[in-house]
């Protein structure tokens, strides 16, 4: 049988409102007791479930915004590239530099999203 990691009880007494408050901080972490405690005790930044939802939802809206500005990019690049074929060079070149500057937010946002993604790894705090 394998050892556990954490082998060391520890027992504490509280009053009731000390208890009252522990697990109403426990509940709105939505972590474990221990995992709470064991944050609390590292300094660990503890959010709430509700932020960590919310930080979530954002990191969900940026992959479609991203999703999205691909499938521009994508677009305008074959319309440059049939408008150059044609030989209509100032309509290629202004689709170019339209792709570009797709390329450009999608860079600025890939950015925010990794800050994001980041933010909720770091505040997802486990009970391993």
């Amino acid at each position: 049988m394998a050892k556990r990691k954490r082998n060391k009880a520890v027992t504490i007494r509280m009053n009731d409102a000390e208890y009252d408050a522990l697990q109403d901080k426990v509940k709105e972490s939505g972590l474990t007791q221990q995992s709470y405690i064991i944050s609390a005790i590292r300094g660990s930044s503890i959010t709430s479930a509700e932020e960590l939802a919310e930080i979530k939802e954002i990191n969900k809206e940026f992959a479609e915004h991203d999703r999205l500005l691909r499938g521009m990019a994508t677009n305008v690049n074959q319309m440059a590239h049939v408008a150059n074929g044609k030989g209509l060079l100032a309509t290629a070149e202004k689709l170019e530099e339209l792709s570009d500057k797709i390329i450009d937010v999608r860079k600025e946002d890939d950015n925010r999203w990794r800050l994001i993604r980041q933010s909720v790894s770091h505040l997802k705090v486990t009970g391993a």
